[in-house]
């Protein structure tokens, strides 16, 4: 009996050794409301992925990775002093510009976009654009110039976002296309940024931009709270997908997680326990409000990796979109993983609409028109496809389909064995 009674006490006392500090502890060295919190107690079960199609079907999503290219290219011409190019001069920059195939079977794919004729010199096509292509142009350069404050607005979030107040251009970069940024902002920063921003040494010789803000960044959904009058602690809105289940346990979890304190994303995590479910409604803070910014409130999963080591993500945080599928949706189209912001969706006033968002579309809907231009010179030329300067309509969806899909090195060395 004695030697239950000491082992006891040693079991006790080392619970007491590691035991939370005291609350007057946690006051007096003036720390956030949030270090109060510590509870972990998510139940870690397989997630079943359920197919949903109304976000798969969603083309200014799905249709980005041809779009991104035709972008560039068109961009290529506009930068031409005459408005038009020799195919030379874009040839070789297939990496460069993100085209899936060789450049000029891409230019001739959308005809409704860009027109081919023969230049003034070694009868070599060139290409311009069309006048509705040039009518678009115009439409999204005003659009740079109106919003230019909302532009510059989202890509200082982005940055406010980080650890240090600052992100390498590589990185911003890399989510150039997602922002909405024009090249010229990153191309010419001193004369395109304002003077919140900062060009910055870095790390490695990296150069960067730093933000300075005095005032408090409110995220989306402390906005929306606002708007709402409400006091209580700000929940995720939820948005299950037909026919998806949770079991009880992980409905218990989420319960719990949703009554947690929010962490907004712009606010310093530097004491907050890794370990602890409120970092993880800190991680699900920053995704969400992360993919706010973003022109379709889409981004492809394997991006968010680049910004594990500014933002305090953990190295499996593509776990934190698997764990809650009432928020994000996990789309497998175009055989890469592209997770889709489900609130943007399904509450549209709940989220502001990216300048850009619409004339992006109307270059999907000029793109699509040039299916029915290749259709109907197949049939005016008949089977004598040989006479055609375009690709034959078989040729164009066969291209369709394989340009809704990442092209690798790999591909491009195969077609040319």
């Amino acid at each position: 009996m004695t030697m239950a009674i000491r082992r006891f006490r040693a079991k006790n006392l080392c619970k007491l050794s590691y035991s939370e500090p005291s609350i007057l502890y946690h006051l007096s060295k003036d720390r956030p409301a949030y270090n109060y919190t510590h509870k972990c107690n998510y139940v870690d079960v397989y997630m079943k992925w359920k197919k949903d199609p109304f976000y798969d079907s969603i083309e200014s999503i799905h249709k980005s990775d041809v779009l991104k290219p035709l972008i560039s290219l068109k961009n290529c011409i506009t930068a031409s002093s005459d408005g038009c190019i020799p195919i030379s001069d874009v040839s070789k920059r297939v990496y460069e510009l993100d085209v899936p195939v060789k450049v000029a079977r891409f230019l001739r794919q959308y005809p409704s976009v860009f027109e081919e004729f023969v230049g003034p010199q070694y009868n070599h096509p060139w290409f311009r654009l069309t006048p509705e292509a040039i009518e678009l142009d115009r439409q999204e350069t005003d659009i740079y110039r109106t919003f230019k404050a909302d532009i510059l607005e989202r890509l200082k979030k982005f940055i406010l976002m980080s650890r240090d107040k600052r992100l390498p251009f590589k990185i911003i970069k890399g989510f150039q296309w997602y922002l909405g940024l024009p090249d010229e902002f990153l191309q010419n920063p001193e004369e395109n940024l304002d003077g919140s921003f900062k060009i910055v040494e870095i790390e490695d010789g990296l150069k960067g931009l730093a933000v300075e803000n005095d005032g408090k960044i409110l995220s989306t959904l402390q906005k929306n709270a606002i708007k709402r009058g409400s006091s209580e602690t700000i929940a995720f809105p939820l948005f299950p997908s037909k026919g998806m289940r949770l079991r009880t346990k992980i409905e218990d979890w989420l319960n719990e997680f949703q009554k947690l304190p929010y962490v907004s994303p712009y606010e310093d995590y530097s004491d907050m326990r890794t370990d602890s479910d409120l970092s993880e409604k800190r991680i699900v803070a920053v995704l969400h409000e992360l993919q706010t910014l973003f022109v379709e409130n889409a981004v492809e999963r394997k991006r968010i990796l680049l910004l594990k080591k500014y933002m305090g993500l953990p190295q499996k945080v593509h776990k934190a979109y698997e764990r809650h599928p009432h928020i994000f949706y996990l789309s497998l189209r175009n055989k890469t993983c592209t997770v889709i912001l489900k609130e943007a969706y399904r509450d549209k006033s709940a989220i502001e609409a990216h300048p850009l968002s619409n004339v992006r579309k109307k270059y999907i809907s000029l793109m699509k028109k040039s299916y029915v231009i290749l259709k109907s010179r197949r049939i005016d030329h008949g089977s004598n496809v040989s006479e055609l300067p375009m690709l034959d309509l078989d040729e164009g969806e066969e291209d369709e389909e394989r340009l809704s899909l990442p092209y690798t090195r790999s591909d491009q060395v195969k077609k040319n064995t």
